[in-house]
């Protein structure tokens, strides 16, 4: 496709070829960060409409996956922003939200986990929220708790295409740390 202007036209603006690919492994790795930013943004956006538009609240274990694609969010955008040139500096980006998308990958495994047990055998912890939980217990307490889980969130209220919404956060996880690691790590 390309661009020009208008025959007969003086504008100083210089149109040239546009070509982007569709393929997201031939792009650089500035639109790289940007494509996996806007994904982060989308998934906390969607989380947030689910949260208030649908009147679902999230279990302890769905904030936490939140604040895992919240930092791959932000450091995809300070990615995008910095675009490093070395590929000492590309590779650092790429490994930092591959290992965020490893850890928040973890915690959805665990809460997919959690939804196909029986949930007679989990603790209910109904009414306690994970900033309750923090104050109450101290970080490193809440987080143990958080993690050993209840049967709240067991409890499967949304799907989609018949996979809940902890099997859609894992498999975005795993596309987006993957495509972290390949824009990182990827000769150019």
């Amino acid at each position: 496709m390309e661009l020009s202007a208008p025959k007969g036209s003086k504008s100083p603006i210089a149109f040239r070829n546009v070509h982007m690919s569709l393929n997201p492994f031939a792009w650089s790795f500035r639109v790289q960060m940007v494509f996996g930013f806007s994904v982060c943004a989308a998934l906390l956006g969607f989380a947030l409409y689910v949260e208030h538009g649908m009147f679902m609240l999230p279990c302890a274990l769905c904030i936490l996956q939140r604040f895992f694609f919240a930092g791959m969010c932000i450091l995809g955008l300070v990615a995008a922003l910095h675009a490093p040139k070395g590929r000492v500096g590309r590779a650092a980006y790429g490994l930092g939200i591959a290992l965020l998308a490893a850890v928040g990958g973890s915690i959805a495994f665990r809460h997919v986990w959690l939804q196909l047990q029986p949930p007679s055998g989990f603790p209910s912890c109904s009414g306690q929220g994970l900033s309750y939980m923090f104050e109450s217990l101290g970080p490193i307490d809440a987080l143990a708790t958080t993690l050993a889980t209840s049967s709240d969130c067991a409890k499967v209220d949304w799907t989609f295409l018949g996979l809940s919404m902890p099997v859609w956060t894992l498999v975005c996880f795993v596309l987006l740390g993957v495509g972290a690691l390949v824009a990182g790590l990827r000769k150019r």
